[in-house]
């Protein structure tokens, strides 16, 4: 019985841990991560309302094209995202404007692969839903 009773308190521990790291860390702090080689941006989406929201992502390149994934219990930006593709993006001090496409199949499998999260990071955020990835293609 005391085992269980350590279990559980381990438990409640991590799903703190896992609360803290993602509402106080990546939501509400949104780490620019400059100590690290994990290239950034910030993307600005637009809700039904109008109203705009910004949000810091790691970005990913492969073959020239910019991905960046919703791997994260919060994930209001990608809605957003969908809802509206056409959004803002800073990058490298640069601000310019983006269709955000929703990659799936051979294009998903490949840059997945390509790109995986470190285990490390899915226990920090406590093995979070299936990621889903957006290709952000520059406005013409």
């Amino acid at each position: 019985m005391k085992i269980l009773k350590w279990f559980g308190i381990l438990a409640a521990a991590y799903i703190v841990l896992v609360v803290l790291f993602e509402t106080l860390f990546l939501g509400l702090y949104q780490p620019k991560l400059e100590g690290t080689e994990l290239p950034m941006l910030v993307i600005t989406t637009t809700d039904d309302s109008g109203a705009s929201s910004d949000r810091r992502l790691a970005r990913f390149d492969t073959d020239g094209k910019i991905y960046v994934s919703a791997h994260h219990w919060t994930r209001g930006w990608h809605s957003r995202a969908l809802g509206n593709p056409n959004v803002q993006v800073e990058m490298d001090g640069a601000i310019g404007d983006y269709l955000a496409v929703s990659v799936t199949d051979e294009e998903f499998d490949r840059v997945a692969r390509e790109h995986p999260i470190p285990i490390r990071f899915v226990v920090m955020m406590g093995f979070p839903p299936e990621r889903e990835i957006l290709r952000l293609d520059p406005s013409i």
